[in-house]
């Protein structure tokens, strides 16, 4: 069966963010070995991320964007489970 092009592009997509993860995973770990505080590695990422996002989509579409973080974030979106030993 053929993916349409839509489905392609979805591929794509989906491969990109996981490449930009695997990215993004390897620096935060460089700099932490450099000695870099995850709370400043954390607010850094934040802050560029948010950059991109007004540069791209624009101050209104990013704030719409933002108002939606607090009910992800208590929706456990962001949390991980941690194993216990």
């Amino acid at each position: 069966m053929a993916l349409t092009d839509f489905e392609e592009s979805r591929v794509s997509d989906h491969d990109q963010k996981r490449a930009a993860l695997g990215y993004l995973q390897e620096a935060w770990a460089e700099a932490k070995l450099d000695g870099i505080d995850g709370d400043c590695l954390a607010q850094a990422s934040l802050f560029t991320a948010f950059l991109e996002f007004v540069s791209t989509y624009g101050e209104d579409a990013a704030a719409r964007f933002a108002e939606g973080l607090s009910e992800r974030i208590r929706n456990g979106e962001f949390t991980i489970e941690r194993a216990r030993q």
